[in-house]
């Protein structure tokens, strides 16, 4: 039925254990906190009261291990898709915070001269074109219910401003995406309608490494 409404949640994954607060991007082995674990399962009970038909997530560890608990609630499998990896980014592996790290070296800085596009990694609107395929698979999947991909920040920040007609280069300071934060998007059949945010362990910071 063309008409139906369909609810697309997607999750940042929780708190990731990086003691050496490195940029961990597509590294593998970085799995969630104890505290990551424990938002986990506050994600996992603030959808449980919602008609959740499907459980998408990328293949890093930290976006599975997320995704677990809500998939348990709702007696689902976890689906993996590939197109809700975290952004490949040049710097994967330094420590980027301001101050200090990567970006005080000369021999980095020629992969700035591009904040729009941007120049040292995946190209924002690439991102939104995978992100909005995904969302359109798990909608599908869904039918007349709800979905729930688990992903990282900056691919759901630039879904969202995709989404909304916006310009895709921002301020990373100034993304609405915290740790283990819901943000759904509502479908009438094919087409987007509006969108709800949601912070259910509350407010991070939205500068932490790895994303």
């Amino acid at each position: 039925m063309s008409g139906r409404t369909t609810v697309v949640h997607f999750v940042r994954h929780g708190e990731v254990h990086n003691p050496e607060g490195i940029l961990y991007g597509r590294l593998p082995g970085y799995r969630l906190s104890e505290e990551g674990q424990r938002q986990a399962k506050v994600v996992a009970g603030f959808l449980s009261d919602r008609d959740v038909r499907v459980v998408h997530a990328s293949p890093m560890q930290r976006a599975a291990e997320t995704a677990n608990p809500v998939a348990e609630r709702h007696e689902l499998d976890i689906d993996t898709d590939e197109q809700l990896i975290e952004a490949a980014n040049r710097f994967e592996g330094c420590r980027v915070s301001v101050g200090d790290g990567a970006l005080r070296s000369p021999r980095h800085w020629p992969k700035l001269w591009n904040p729009v596009r941007p120049s040292w990694g995946e190209a924002y609107l690439g991102i939104a074109h995978r992100m909005i395929a995904a969302a359109h698979r798990a909608r599908e999947a869904a039918g007349s219910g709800e979905a729930v991909c688990v992903s990282h920040q900056l691919p759901i920040w630039i879904l969202r401003r995709f989404i909304e007609g916006k310009a895709l280069w921002h301020d990373p300071r100034k993304r609405q995406c915290s740790l283990a934060s819901v943000t759904s998007l509502v479908f009438r059949g094919e087409k987007f309608e509006r969108l709800a945010y949601a912070e259910p362990v509350g407010e991070t910071d939205a500068r932490a490494s790895g994303a």
